[in-house]
């Protein structure tokens, strides 16, 4: 029996859940990246790194390059890039709009009184 394209879709969001494979998506929007430049902007342990990026090879949405003893991985094809740049469009109008809306509850939102200090025994 074939996956329904919604739990197939619900898989590829759920592969993506995760913030290091996300900024490794990032990183390799403007090309290959070596998995030592990965490391340093990262800031993981490379065994961590080397999970994230197992995890995103699986998916078929990177690719590893090696070139003698470095090993470089890419995006596979443009459309993960254009996910991530839909992603931030979305993400900036949602916090545009609780920027609104924080503004608009500031205004709206009376003063506090102010506590009266008591004479206490004269």
């Amino acid at each position: 029996m074939q996956v329904p394209l919604y739990q197939a879709k619900a898989e590829f969001f759920r592969m993506l859940g995760h913030p290091v494979r996300i900024r490794v998506l990032e990183l390799l929007q403007g090309g290959p990246v070596a998995v030592r430049d990965l490391l340093t902007e990262i800031e993981i342990e490379p065994s961590s790194l080397s999970q994230q990026l197992a995890v995103l090879r699986r998916s078929g949405i990177v690719v590893s390059i090696r070139e003698g003893s470095t090993v470089s991985y890419a995006l596979a094809g443009g459309d993960v890039a254009e996910l991530l740049r839909a992603a931030r469009r979305i993400l900036t109008e949602l916090l545009a709009g609780q920027n609104e809306l924080l503004a608009e509850l500031r205004q709206a939102e009376p003063p506090l009184p102010v506590p009266q200090r008591s004479a206490g025994p004269s």
